[in-house]
């Protein structure tokens, strides 16, 4: 199917329609971009730097699982994701080699503030490792295809100079541009290959000199958490105002779990395992007992009640649903706003429940 042109004056996407893949692009070993378009030709609407969340049909039931937009919203008429198949994944594995031009998947999203539409600046430093980069690409094309003046910075680390995602679409926005400046790091150089850029772990060093106005830039980073924690510790003793510093991870800080996430004896205010709670799924017309101490994501699953989910600690929003009456206790990490807090919304996998509560589902 060709897009006419002027379907960008159409409404934009929504996640009531189905998305349609419509070609797979191999970047590098076991990273994949998938290419997604509205069957209805209307354009997508979103902030460089959000993810959406895909239901997955996996054997043994839907499987939810959020990336993030790899594509710039300044090109709005499709949308892509790049994945990296790590030896113990279920979603992105069943993607590579199940998903085919001309198939659907049912989206959530997008939504998310990691992005630079949330923190405006004249100034940026991007800071990945592995594919913790899709955010910042879809940030740096945004930029570049804006055609403004820009100030920009991307620091990407990787294993080895063939292991790097984006490495040439990257370096070819800087050639046409003076103000984005890329630099890579890697921790070995590939065989027989000469490698001239940075070699080792990212460290205080290279941040003076990858970007010696470090202190003047807002800074974003993705990647894995020790690398995340290795990042802010520099920055950190840097001196750096950590107010603009910004990261996105879709994997739980060290020591958080969905079962274990509060020591209910140090405060009585807290949720307590030897009290119950009632939760009436509406919709559904079950209810189920529970200690308050159990999420009601948790408790769902006990009653049968499907509720999609994806990170299950408070980042995608997967599995925001209404609340009808009664008290929980939310503790999340970004995936949910104010405004939706206020209309009556709740992240059911990070939400406890205190009393009797009823829910829209």
């Amino acid at each position: 199917m060709i897009l006419k042109a002027n379907s960008a004056l159409r409404d934009s996407w929504t996640d009531d329609e189905l998305l349609e893949c419509v070609s797979l692009l191999p970047e590098t070993k076991d990273v994949v971009t998938i290419c997604f378009q509205a069957p209805s030709g209307r354009p997508f609407g979103f902030d460089a730097g959000q993810f959406i969340t895909l239901e997955l049909p996996v054997p043994g039931g839907p499987l939810y699982r959020t990336y993030t937009i790899s594509s710039s919203p300044s090109r709005p008429l499709s949308l892509t994701i790049t994945i990296k198949a790590q030896p113990d994944s279920i979603g992105s594995r069943w993607l590579m080699d199940h998903l085919k031009p001309g198939m659907m998947l049912k989206a959530i999203g997008p939504t998310g503030v990691f992005t630079t539409t949330e923190h405006p600046a004249s100034k940026y430093l991007f800071i990945s490792a592995g594919s913790g980069i899709t955010p910042m690409m879809s940030m740096t094309a945004e930029i570049y295809d804006i055609g403004r003046s820009c100030d920009v910075v991307l620091v990407n680390c990787a294993r080895r100079p063939s292991e790097i995602i984006f490495r040439e679409r990257l370096e070819h926005i800087a050639s046409r541009v003076e103000g984005i400046d890329i630099k890579w790091v890697v921790e070995e150089r590939d065989p027989f290959k000469p490698w001239t850029g940075f070699q080792g772990r990212f460290n205080q060093l290279m941040l003076g000199l990858v970007a010696p106005d470090y202190l003047e830039r807002e800074v974003f980073c993705c990647g894995p958490e020790p690398f995340m924690q290795a990042v802010r510790e520099a920055l950190s003793v840097l001196g750096f105002d950590m107010d603009h510093y910004h990261q996105e991870s879709f994997h739980p800080p060290e020591g958080i779990g969905e079962s274990t996430p509060y020591d209910a004896a140090e405060d009585d205010s807290l949720p307590q395992e030897d009290e119950l709670a009632e939760i009436l799924f509406d919709l559904s017309g079950v209810k189920q007992s529970c200690p308050e101490t159990e999420t009601v994501l948790s408790a769902a699953r006990g009653a049968g009640v499907a509720i999609p989910s994806g990170c299950t600690f408070g980042v995608c929003g997967t599995c925001k649903i209404r609340k009808l009456s009664g008290e929980v206790q939310m503790v999340h990490s970004g995936g949910i706003t104010d405004d939706e807090i206020e209309e009556g919304y709740i992240l059911a996998c990070c939400s406890y429940p205190r009393g009797k509560v009823e829910l829209d589902i």
